[in-house]
């Protein structure tokens, strides 16, 4: 990182701060400062800005982790603060620009005219605050845009087209390549329809899909999924939506087999085995295993344990199927801890810059016991 971005040299001449990496309010304020003193217009400048402070952040976080000052639950939470945070500022700055152009859209939200009637979700690691230094953000955009056109701006266009070029300057930024690196790569196929639905739903079509036409697998993303920037009450709106669904009655019997297909098929596109490795995320008895069997209790479990519902990260979820009494203690704790040592082990290869893989002589027990689990739960018919 720093042979290609030497101006972070200048974070390593401050022990005190290279070790220690800020909370989110110290680094909101740092980055709102540091655009503020752009002009509005120079949108390259303020995206290289954007870069560098990503940079220097996850340097700080990186230098904190590799001597052992913040432990692998931490590290996540602060990389998922730095992303949350940029996300943010780039909603901010693409939503000024276009406002600017186009006007305002009419938003109607429960009955009242709403503000901004936009926000951000995040699924995966993002929305399950467990990023690490690489991969995408997973990310959904919901607007509650009324029919007609934007008004007070120079070129008035239809409220649902100014929410989808919305979208698309959001991602522009993000992804933009600068002397600086980029923010980050985002994907966009777990919006409602996948790549060939709009790049920005409305919530109420957001909602309509979830409970009427969503896949399975689709409701196993959303235990992940939580608003991380936009409009405070229709992210409130999305969480209810997020329970309701949650909390659906299931057949056990159509679920572990629709769980146990989409394992099959994700283990058959994404796993790429090579003769004497583990790859922790995808082989038999790997993370992937656990994050299904916990979204598979979930989605059993939560019509009749609600407080299922109100997380989003697998180590808080395993210890709220303890506190329920759905999964005895210690087949919990071992998953639990399991998990843990799967991430910290991947974590510490993105570190290397490598691919999550180990040698099958490393985990054993843990694979094995991972495999009982899945087997007792997923593929139990009683």
């Amino acid at each position: 990182m720093l042979a290609l971005h030497p101006v972070l040299l200048d974070e390593l001449l401050d022990a005190r701060t290279l070790y220690i990496p800020p909370e989110k309010s110290d680094i909101v304020n740092e980055i709102r400062k540091k655009l503020h003193h752009i002009p509005a217009q120079d949108l390259e400048y303020q995206i290289e800005e954007l870069c560098i402070f990503k940079q220097i952040n996850i340097l700080r976080v990186a230098a904190a982790d590799v001597t052992n000052a913040l432990p692998l639950m931490k590290v996540s939470d602060h990389l998922t603060d730095i992303a949350e945070t940029i996300i943010n500022e780039v909603l901010e700055l693409s939503w000024n620009h276009l406002i600017k152009k186009y006007g305002k859209p009419t938003c109607l939200f429960d009955g009242k005219i709403s503000e901004r009637g936009f926000v951000v979700i995040a699924y995966g690691k993002l929305g399950g605050i467990e990023l690490g230094y690489g991969g995408d953000l997973d990310l959904v955009f919901l607007h509650a845009g009324t029919n007609g056109q934007t008004k007070g701006g120079i070129r008035p266009i239809d409220n649902a087209q100014f929410f989808a070029r919305l979208g698309q300057r959001i991602i522009h930024i993000l992804t933009a390549h600068t002397s600086a690196g980029s923010m980050y790569e985002t994907d966009m196929r777990l919006r409602p329809s996948g790549s060939s639905g709009p790049l920005v739903c409305h919530i109420e079509a957001f909602k309509e899909y979830q409970v009427e036409k969503a896949w399975t697998w689709e409701h196993q993303a959303l235990v992940k999924a939580r608003a991380v920037s936009g409009d405070i009450n229709l992210a409130r709106y999305f969480e209810q939506i997020r329970k309701d669904v949650l909390t659906l009655s299931r057949s056990k019997t159509k679920l572990q087999q629709e769980v146990r297909e989409m394992r099959e098929r994700m283990r058959k596109e994404l796993l790429s085995p090579e003769p004497g490795s583990f790859d922790l995320k995808q082989d038999q008895g790997g993370m992937v295993d656990i994050e299904f069997i916990v979204q598979y209790l979930v989605l059993l479990k939560s019509s009749e344990y609600n407080e299922l519902a109100g997380w989003t990260d697998i180590v808080r979820l395993l210890e709220t199927l303890i506190e329920t009494k759905i999964v005895d203690d210690s087949t919990a704790r071992f998953l639990k801890e399991a998990y843990l040592e799967y991430r910290a082990s991947a974590h510490r290869l993105s570190l290397q810059e490598k691919l999550a893989k180990v040698s099958d002589n490393e985990f054993i027990d843990l694979r094995e016991n991972v495999k009982k689990i899945w087997k007792t739960i997923i593929e139990n018919d009683n």
